[in-house]
């Protein structure tokens, strides 16, 4: 018994060492730890440098054309505005100078034995004008409405297509041209007179981009100087000083550059210019040349045409021996009935008698006129074909701009095997 009560207390020693050891859970502080994997650094990327894109710059481009309907928007000092630009080759009475926005023109010959000259700036709208124009007068360009007052300048804007412009001429009684008198019967244009007695009040009125005018160096018949002084932008053509047709024709080309419309004068001219010459070269060779004079007396004295005339020039193309050709005056030299009897009465032709519609018309204004024998002969022509009914004579209004019908007529005349098809446009022969 004794010995059974020792292994039961044993027993309960053992079971209790055993509960006591299962408490302990956390290991000794001097035992090492297993140690922990050192975190992967994952590289952080370079950042992109994107360039900066540089700033986008406009790039004006310069017009192949002239502006004709339109003003520049902006504006480059180193662009050449007018591409198309005029030379001039028969006309010595302007010049002509192109800048990159504005042109320079000169009227160098006004008026006979003028002392002064009239300069021009063109500017194109939406640019600025230089910043020294001296004398001359600024206007901008292209210009959207004109007055013209003379006639010799609707055929410019007839041939120039610029009809639509025309707000304004001087008179309407000695106009031809249809399309214009169709304007007037629409009451689409003002009349303001001329001279010295021009409306000035009515030229205001219709404000007027340009008033294209000319100048005899008389006030009593100049209207430039009252217009002018009421601040309208008035030009002087002094296209009737030029010395030949083809001088007076090119004139068409100084219309042309206050609308920028100098291609297309530029088309007109040389189409003008190549009809007339091919025409004058057939005439230059003819085996013979008729005699001819030409106009009537006034008021008792003969104004006879310069040899170095428009007229005269336009005698020596058609092929004919003009009497006063050794003359050297350009203008008209005054001669008497006698002078002009001595040299011319055995011509072989008349031609520009003035009014005069028959050859009893001529009879009547002096039976002396009978002696020549070109009235004998019946050969005395006038280019008084196309009047309207007011006297308004086209001969000095499309034959001005068109100086190849006039030869035409004139070598049919002088020459009619040269222009066999060939029908008189601005002469007609005098009958008895």
């Amino acid at each position: 018994m004794q010995r059974l009560s020792r292994w039961i207390t044993l027993l309960l020693l053992v079971t209790m060492l055993i509960a006591c050891g299962g408490q302990q859970t956390t290991a000794p502080t001097d035992v090492p730890q297993t140690p922990t994997s050192a975190p992967t650094a994952v590289p952080t990327a370079a950042p992109t440098v994107e360039p900066t894109a540089a700033p986008t710059v406009a790039v004006l481009e310069a017009p192949t054309t002239n502006l004709i309907d339109e003003c520049v928007t902006d504006y480059d000092p180193e662009i050449d505005y007018f591409p198309e630009k005029v030379t001039l080759s028969d006309s010595v009475g302007w010049t002509i100078e192109y800048f990159n926005n504005y042109k320079m023109i000169t009227v160098l010959n006004p008026w006979r034995n003028a002392d002064v000259q009239f300069r021009y700036v063109l500017v194109q709208c939406g640019t600025p004008p230089p910043a020294d124009t001296g004398d001359a007068l600024v206007i901008e360009v292209p210009v959207n409405s004109i007055v013209a007052m003379s006639t010799t300048q609707l055929p410019h804007l007839s041939e120039l297509g610029l009809l639509d412009k025309l707000v304004g001429v001087d008179s309407f009684q000695y106009i031809n041209n249809p399309d214009v008198r169709k304007k007037i019967e629409a009451g689409e244009l003002i009349e303001i007179g001329s001279g010295a007695q021009v409306n000035v009040e009515q030229a205001l009125d219709l404000k007027p981009d340009l008033i294209m005018t000319y100048g005899v160096g008389n006030p009593e018949y100049d209207a430039h100087p009252k217009l002018l002084e009421a601040n309208l932008k008035v030009v002087l053509n002094g296209e009737y000083m030029e010395t030949s047709p083809l001088g007076c024709a090119e004139w068409i080309k100084f219309t042309a550059a206050f609308f920028n419309r100098e291609a297309q004068a530029t088309e007109v001219y040389n189409t003008i210019s190549g009809r007339y010459r091919e025409m004058a070269e057939r005439a230059r060779n003819v085996a013979n040349r008729p005699t001819v004079f030409a106009n009537i007396p006034f008021q008792g004295t003969w104004f006879m045409p310069g040899g170095r005339s428009y007229v005269a020039q336009l005698l020596a193309d058609a092929g004919a021996d003009y009497l006063w050709a050794d003359d050297t005056s350009t203008g008209s030299q005054p001669l008497s009935f006698e002078e002009v009897f001595e040299r011319a009465r055995n011509a072989d032709f008349w031609l520009n008698p003035g009014s005069m519609k028959s050859l009893t018309e001529i009879r009547e204004a002096d039976e002396r006129f009978t002696e020549f024998a070109a009235f004998q002969n019946g050969n005395v022509f006038n280019n008084n074909k196309r009047l309207n009914e007011n006297g308004g004579n086209d001969y000095w209004e499309t034959g001005v701009t068109n100086p190849h019908l006039v030869l035409a007529d004139l070598i049919k005349i002088l020459h009619p095997e040269l222009l066999p098809d060939h029908e008189l446009y601005f002469y007609q022969k005098l009958a008895p």
